[in-house]
């Protein structure tokens, strides 16, 4: 793969994504349901938040009770939030762990660079969870790289627990956040903001109803599309869904090159206490927290 020059307008090529937060109506069944049915163990409770992940190292989930928020379809926001898991034999045993909880599964796909099954929550937030194969084997095409939807052979898949052992101790250490796909009102806005104003690359784009962003020449980091309709509104406070997700950067001078680039182009944003907040033009939230202070 040719190596990516850094630039003022160009994220560093060690950008990653950090923790998705969401809200949910019932704390308890929530966590119940990502511990038994995916493997995350729960690394603080406190309150009406809980962080999940996988025992050690960064949260993954985080995880705030709204009571009686609900699902609103048809909006922006979260499309599936993406949990990449380290190994083929990994994504088997999630496989496994779904089929022997009896977990419903919405899909599986192969995408060339990827294998995944997709799945929702109790409370209808989308989850992708995925291995990546190497990107030696990844194609590119016009400067692209190739994605597609395809049949993933799931026998083949679980061939991979064959010699394992029948018990299953959830995800392993090297289990990351991968990438965010978000419902948004228009692509063009979308790619304007995600590529010139956070500085994200275009990998890959579907017949102008979803694009796909990435950092370092990751096939895609953030995934945007109109399928719940251009223009669709963003979801009021209270639903389920999507309340921010976390972008790690790789030092204090992208922060700065950030602020640069969103104050050229007349965007709002809020320099916390945590991090630097944003809101990409259908309202979805990106917290950007420097690596080093994570």
């Amino acid at each position: 793969m040719e190596r990516i020059n850094q630039s003022s307008s160009i994220l560093h090529a060690d950008t990653r994504l950090g923790s998705v937060h969401l809200t949910v109506p019932d704390l308890d069944e929530s966590v119940a349901y990502y511990r038994k049915s995916l493997g995350f163990q729960v690394h603080w409770r406190e309150g009406s938040t809980a962080a999940l992940g996988t025992g050690e190292g960064e949260d993954l989930l985080v995880l705030t009770e709204r009571a009686g928020a609900v699902h609103v379809p048809r909006r922006s926001g979260l499309y599936h939030f993406a949990i990449l898991v380290p190994s083929r034999k990994a994504l088997a045993d999630v496989l496994w762990n779904l089929i022997q909880t009896e977990t419903p599964i919405e899909g599986m796909a192969d995408h060339l660079v990827s294998e995944a099954i997709y799945l929702s929550d109790p409370h209808g937030n989308g989850i992708e969870i995925y291995r990546d194969r190497p990107s030696s084997e990844w194609q590119y095409e016009n400067g692209t790289v190739r994605m597609a939807t395809l049949p993933l052979d799931y026998r083949d898949l679980l061939n991979e627990r064959k010699d394992g052992p029948l018990q299953w101790t959830g995800l392993p250490h090297g289990t990351v956040l991968g990438h965010m796909h978000l419902h948004v009102a228009s692509i063009p806005e979308s790619e304007d903001f995600y590529r010139n104003q956070i500085g994200f690359q275009l990998m890959a784009s579907i017949q102008g109803s979803a694009s796909f962003f990435s950092a370092g020449g990751y096939h895609h980091h953030v995934g945007v599309n109109t399928w719940n309709g251009v223009g669709a509104p963003p979801p009021p406070a209270d639903a389920v869904g999507l309340r921010y997700f976390t972008v790690l950067l790789a030092n204090l001078e992208e922060k700065n090159r950030l602020i640069a680039r969103l104050e050229e182009a007349g965007t709002n944003y809020e320099d916390r206490k945590e991090g630097l907040f944003v809101r990409d033009p259908a309202q979805n939230g990106i917290l950007f927290v420097v690596e080093a202070a994570f």
